[in-house]
């Protein structure tokens, strides 16, 4: 059943002018919710963009230079704000030098867009996106980033065949 979500998971970038439910959009906020992150930091917030004039305005935020332009027409969008960790996981964050929040961030997102595909709809993360303006239009304090948006609803495209590169090139066995 994972590998059937797994293959259907694409980034869509045509919806339908359909809304999706909430109980829908808190079942994904569920799914992230429950995905592993270092030291159990949890280190999000998932803000859901559903009135249509501040919709818009984050849409055309992320919409610049000829990019995302299916921002605007999403019928929804969801914020993700990267919360302080706690203090194990910001510490072995600087000993290892390594950004655990923002690998738990992709951890939770892609938790939140498998659950969108068994319920049926489409998500694209987005990070090509005009940060500042976004956290001035949702209230998101200047210490805080921004490192996605997703945008979520009901297909309007067919599934596309995945290209990808074969097992042998991206991985190896006991070294490099």
């Amino acid at each position: 059943m994972i590998n059937e979500l797994i293959n259907k998971r694409q980034s869509v970038r045509k919806y339908k002018n359909e809304t999706v439910p909430v109980e829908t959009i808190a079942a994904c906020i569920e799914a992230a919710r429950l995905a592993p992150s270092a030291c159990n930091a949890q280190p999000w917030k998932f803000i859901v963009v559903d009135d249509e004039a501040l919709k818009q305005q984050v849409g055309e935020a992320a919409a610049s230079m000829g990019m995302n332009k299916f921002c605007l027409t999403a019928p929804c969008i969801v914020v993700v704000v990267l919360e302080k960790a706690n203090l194990s996981s910001s510490i072995g964050s600087v000993l290892k030098d390594k950004e655990y929040t923002l690998i738990d961030i992709g951890i939770a997102a892609e938790h939140f867009c498998l659950q969108a595909v068994e319920l049926g709809l489409g998500t694209c993360m987005v990070g090509w996106f005009n940060e500042k303006k976004v956290r001035q239009l949702l209230g998101i304090p200047k210490s805080k980033r921004v490192p996605l948006l997703i945008t979520i609803g009901y297909p309007d495209d067919a599934p596309r065949e995945k290209v990808r590169k074969t097992a042998e090139q991206i991985s190896s066995k006991n070294q490099y």
